[in-house]
């Protein structure tokens, strides 16, 4: 790849530099080949995806993301920019018919399921005195079902003008009540209108995890996408969904190299003109684009130059305060030699406060458990299980126990190598153990025979991801929406851009330049690529890949017993 030093404003730009291989580099690369750039990604890690990606230990594949993919069905914008990244033709998308279970203390539990009639019934036989309540919520994401139809995603705001921007407004008009009432309303206030003390409770957790800045209005778009057949898993799991959409891109003609570091974003005359890698050697590129951490991007990459008063605020204030970025996760993984026909895919548990406290880093007393084989059958051996466990979980404590490197780069066999383990404090091996049996144990409780059944133990904590992606604080999500910070992006996108200010030939991709989760990521690809053009008076293009027939789709139910449930073919075809 032929790479420039610099340019003038009047000369093309041509050649591009993303750094980062997850979700947002790799759409970033695909729709800059739509529209006849030269890319080359940039990427540390040996494999593609990111945060969205798998690993291989002793015959399974421990898939550590995709636990629903918005857009994974049509009817909605989202749909379209998967079919465009070549990310789901040619599979099989599954879709359980419960959302996810949260089960109490007590043993109860509320099964959230994606029909809204059968919801609902479910919802008033579990507390009658209820039901005005639960009717108000169901009816809402009725509505919400509607809307995604006309949700916008191929289009960032800041780029609409004012006809499109009224036209996107008067398309809500039917659906603005719901809109409304659910957007300026806390799920910890809504939820707490309820009677039945498990209700009350148990709607916090429709997310699998309690997040207490999130008003109603995500679990609706949530559930009501699941409903729509649109939040499924795609089969192949989380690194397959990668590896596709990295096919697609080196099939539009992109570049990509792995293992390769970046440590210094190159400025001459206010512009960005390169990279300077880990080795000492140097990218140049008529435009840079990072699709990595944010805050390695602003104050490692650029040392804190060029962010404006607004932006600086942002990655050295803000970034600092409680609950400005999601937290990382404690994951534990289990490869279990025979199968558990009993285990559900997805059931958020409410833990005593006892067993809460012997794992570290927990923010709030629930686990989330999925018997992960039930959603990607063709990633463990026949006769297996794997389940997954996993808490949501602040940094800090595991930081306390650990005062060494996270993150390190060494040579091997001739080859820079950056996400080797790195060597741990005694405190810190021993509450991964005091989590990993914690968990074994409460399992056990629950599914007797479980731990005889172990074969295959895997346990990260947010360290771990620090070291594979260096993610601010280990987030695999970055930015929060619906607090001081996700808002602020969103404004200083739609004000300026994917840019920083003063700084020529530069934009920013993937999470940390939205907020949300893996289709926020590949449309911030789609989104920075239309910037871009914009900048440089062309038009933008983009084109479904049709190399592979449309995505099927499967419903799996969910028994409300715990019983073996058989799976039933429905929607073939998109």
């Amino acid at each position: 790849m032929t790479h420039r030093t610099t340019g003038s404003p009047r000369e093309p730009r041509e050649s591009m530099i993303i750094i980062g291989g997850g979700l947002g580099g790799l759409s970033t690369g695909c729709y800059a080949r739509m529209n006849g750039y030269r890319t080359h990604i940039l990427e540390m890690h040996e494999l593609p995806g990111g945060c969205c990606t798998a690993w291989d230990r002793g015959g399974f594949t421990l898939d550590a993301c995709v636990s629903w993919l918005l857009g994974s069905g049509p009817g909605n914008e989202m749909h379209q920019i998967w079919l465009e990244l070549g990310a789901l033709q040619g599979k099989e998308i599954r879709h359980f018919d419960v959302f996810n279970i949260v089960r109490g203390q007590d043993g109860r539990a509320v099964h959230f399921y994606s029909d809204p009639d059968r919801l609902e019934a479910h919802l008033i036989a579990i507390s009658p005195a209820d039901a005005r309540t639960v009717r108000k919520f169901c009816n809402q994401l009725r509505s919400f079902r509607k809307a995604l139809a006309v949700y916008p995603f191929l289009k960032p705001v800041g780029l609409m003008g004012w006809l499109e921007r009224w036209r996107m407004l008067a398309s809500f008009v039917p659906y603005f009540n719901a809109v409304r009432t659910t957007i300026t309303v806390l799920m910890t206030e809504y939820s707490a209108k309820f009677q039945d003390p498990l209700l009350r409770e148990a709607f916090n957790f429709i997310l699998y995890e309690k997040h207490p800045n999130f008003p109603v209005l995500p679990f609706h778009f949530q559930l009501a996408s699941h409903a729509n057949l649109s939040a499924g898993v795609p089969e192949g799991g989380s690194l397959g969904l990668a590896r596709s959409i990295e096919a697609r891109y080196r099939r539009l003609g992109g570049e990509i190299s792995y293992n390769t570091k970046v440590e210094t974003v190159i400025v001459e005359d206010d512009r960005a003109v390169g990279v300077r890698l880990s080795d000492g050697s140097e990218l140049r590129a008529d435009i840079v684009v990072s699709a990595c951490d944010g805050y390695t991007t602003t104050m490692k990459f650029l040392k804190g130059a060029y962010l404006g008063e607004e932006y600086r605020k942002l990655y050295t204030e803000t970034i600092h305060e409680p609950g400005m970025v999601f937290p990382g996760y404690f994951t534990l993984f289990l490869g279990l030699s025979r199968p558990f026909p009993e285990g559900d895919p997805c059931t958020t548990y409410l833990l005593d406060e006892a067993t809460a406290a012997k794992l570290t880093g927990i923010r709030h007393a629930s686990i989330n458990v999925q018997f992960r084989s039930r959603h990607y059958p063709e990633l463990s051996p026949d006769g297996t299980t794997v389940v997954y466990a996993t808490y949501f979980c602040d940094i800090a404590p595991w930081r306390a126990l650990d005062e060494g490197p996270e993150q390190v780069t060494r040579a091997r066999g001739g080859q820079e190598l950056h996400t080797l383990p790195v060597r741990h404090g005694r405190g810190y091996y021993a509450a991964k153990r005091r989590a990993r049996e914690t968990l074994v144990e409460f399992l056990e409780e629950r599914f007797p025979g479980i731990r005889d059944a172990i074969v295959v133990r895997d346990v990260s904590s947010p360290l771990t991801q620090v070291r594979y992606t260096g993610n601010y604080d280990g987030t695999v999500l970055g930015w929060q929406p619906f607090v001081e910070s996700g808002e602020k992006l969103e404004e200083l996108i739609k004000k300026h851009g994917p840019g920083l200010p003063g700084l020529a030939n530069f934009y920013q991709s993937g999470v940390w330049a939205t907020t949300g989760g893996l289709i926020r990521a590949a449309a911030a690809g789609r989104h920075v690529m239309q910037f871009i053009c914009r900048d440089d008076g062309k038009p933008f293009t983009a084109s479904l890949d049709r190399t592979a027939p449309p995505p099927t789709h499967r419903v799996i139910p969910v028994p409300t017993g715990r019983s073996t449930a058989a799976a039933t073919t429905t929607g073939k075809g998109t």
